[in-house]
């Protein structure tokens, strides 16, 4: 379907130069003089490379109708990660380098929404955060503390995440997966 570029949100599938992109980024720009543009970060489903590119506000854009289906998450092996449809137990795998770092936060048996476009995947919706434990972390010193101080530490999945002093071995925290950011203790 056909949609003006300055209807583009992130998150919209778009078909360019023959291949599906999935818009990252999209920036309303009215330039004093002269049409509206769009300007837009899209990221290449099947090779994972990022550009930058500008629409004409007016411009139409093809845009696709893509499934958004919730899969459990199964396992991930040195390239791919795996995921089963649990309606009718079909197996999908994707590559690591298209679903990018947010799969290090990825812990198996978890439901996460897959893009599905003519039977195949494209990508993987993250979640808006996940709830994993600290397995090693450095103790706090009493007295060690400066405004805002972060140390690291490992969650069971194996992802290195910078958290507050306060965090201990065992506390179930809440991350940002797109950030790699620590958002809170559970």
């Amino acid at each position: 379907m056909k949609i003006n570029a300055g209807n583009l949100k992130k998150g919209d599938f778009v078909f360019y130069q023959g291949d599906i992109w999935q818009v990252q980024k999209a920036d309303f720009y009215s330039p004093g003089k002269g049409s509206a543009l769009m300007k837009t970060r899209i990221k290449n489903v099947i090779s994972g490379k990022n550009i930058e590119y500008v629409y004409k506000s007016a411009e139409q854009v093809e845009v696709l109708d893509v499934q958004s289906i919730e899969m459990q998450y199964l396992y991930k092996d040195n390239e791919n990660l795996y995921f089963m449809n649990e309606r009718n137990y079909e197996q999908y795998s994707l590559p690591i380098n298209i679903v990018g770092d947010i799969s290090n936060f990825f812990k198996e048996g978890e439901k996460m929404y897959v893009y599905i476009y003519n039977d195949k995947p494209l990508t993987v919706r993250p979640p808006l955060s996940v709830k994993l434990k600290v397995i090693e972390t450095e103790d706090a010193v009493k007295g060690d503390t400066v405004t805002g101080a972060k140390k690291p530490a490992k969650v069971e999945t194996g992802a290195i995440v910078m958290v507050p002093l306060f965090v201990k071995i065992g506390d179930l925290i809440s991350i940002n997966p797109e950030t790699a950011e620590y958002t809170g203790r559970v």
